[in-house]
């Protein structure tokens, strides 16, 4: 899993098939991909202390891993320069 820093917090892209495996069968990954992205603040001990996970909304799927990948990067980022790279972030929305 790749990890990327942004003004302080460790974003984590998730990327996974559109369609759920059948029992005993390989995932379409032609049906596309959809996407989420942990954003997490890690403490000075490096542990995790706070984490909070966004899943992309789009109506319809993502052609590939690598797009799906760059959105969930670009939406981290915005998520994170909408609350001015504060801890905030993290908070659970009211």
């Amino acid at each position: 899993m790749s990890i990327h820093i942004y003004r302080g917090f460790e974003i984590h892209p998730l990327i996974y098939p559109h369609n759920r495996a059948e029992d005993g069968r390989a995932h379409n990954y032609e049906a596309g991909f959809d996407a989420a992205v942990r954003i997490c603040i890690r403490g000075t001990d490096a542990t995790q202390t706070q984490a909070r996970t966004f899943k992309l909304v789009d109506n319809s799927p993502f052609m590939n891993a690598g797009d799906a990948r760059r959105a969930s990067l670009q939406y981290a980022e915005d998520v994170i320069d909408a609350h001015d790279g504060g801890q905030q972030v993290l908070c659970e929305a009211g």
